[in-house]
């Protein structure tokens, strides 16, 4: 017959728990002047990176407001994506289109979708800009190219963004200047081809939104 096995006393169950216990109690009192130190540097440094944050958010809101207003602000590759495309405007606003392409390959080398759509829009906005004037002076080879890289800026900011609605009315004006004076395709081309779901071409019209 197979022996029962006892269970333990109660009184060595407490004696281990209390074991335990005075383990613990001795580790915590052992760490606890190390904790009590190191909170408050932790606590520290928590409130100095949110700081930091709120400092550096605060500067670009700044920044993006002077660029807004029509400051010249200088900015760096380094700068959020909404503070390039803000000086992006900027540069485009005032046919500082050169400025604005190394802020653009920023964009594009990160990868920000909807801040490139933007900023292309306002660099496509431009050139049509400067196209439309040099085909009222009948300047069309200088109006030619500026033509053919808008349609390309239009395009490549539809592929980011395809619900881009006004990049796509401007891009079906730039593709009409080009039907309207064919010579402007077939002197300086237009490297980039369309992707048919993304881009329709059939609304009439004048070029819309600011830069």
């Amino acid at each position: 017959m197979t022996p029962l096995a006892l269970a333990p006393r109660p009184s060595a169950m407490r004696s281990r728990a209390d074991r335990l216990g005075a383990a613990v109690a001795q580790a915590w009192r052992a760490s606890r002047p190390h904790l009590l130190v190191l909170l408050p540097i932790l606590l520290l440094a928590a409130a100095a990176a949110f700081a930091l944050s709120a400092w550096k958010a605060g500067r670009t809101n700044a920044a993006i407001v002077a660029l807004e207003a029509g400051r010249d602000i200088a900015v760096t590759s380094e700068a959020p994506d909404a503070l390039l495309v803000a000086r992006t405007q900027f540069l485009a606003a005032r046919d500082r289109l050169g400025e604005a392409e190394p802020l653009l390959d920023t964009l594009d080398r990160r990868s920000a979708a909807e801040a490139a759509a933007r900023a292309r829009y306002a660099v496509a906005n431009a050139r049509i800009r400067q196209a439309f004037l040099l085909i009222e002076r009948s300047e069309l080879d200088k109006a030619g190219p500026q033509v053919t890289l808008a349609r390309q800026d239009y395009r490549r900011a539809l592929q980011a963004r395809p619900d881009f609605w006004d990049a796509k009315f401007n891009f079906d004006v730039a593709s009409r200047l080009i039907r309207d004076f064919p010579e402007f395709d077939r002197k300086f081309g237009d490297e980039l081809k369309a992707e048919p779901k993304q881009i329709w071409t059939d609304i009439p019209g004048q070029p819309r939104g600011g830069p």
